[in-house]
């Protein structure tokens, strides 16, 4: 995940955005319970305005998906989460 997705999201999750930084595993479940919260109140995506706008929109909530199982993962195993710019 990179740019401004990528921020959007850890803002979502409570975080400040900053990149490179990490959470802790003792931080990782209110973390994650932030983001579902934030996904499940995202507003839904605005219709595509032509096929080339509709080939490439992600809706914020799929793009969270792979963010979520890696935050429950993290969370399982007690985990730490680390993060950087490539």
């Amino acid at each position: 995940m990179h740019g401004d997705v990528a921020v959007q999201l850890l803002k979502m999750m409570g975080h400040s955005g900053t990149v490179p930084s990490a959470i802790l595993a003792a931080d990782i479940p209110a973390a994650l319970a932030k983001l579902r919260e934030a996904v499940r109140h995202a507003p839904p995506p605005a219709p595509p305005k032509n096929d080339e706008e509709e080939r490439e929109h992600v809706p914020i909530q799929r793009r969270a998906v792979p963010l979520i199982e890696l935050l429950e993962h993290a969370a399982k195993d007690g985990s730490d989460v680390m993060w950087e710019r490539v």
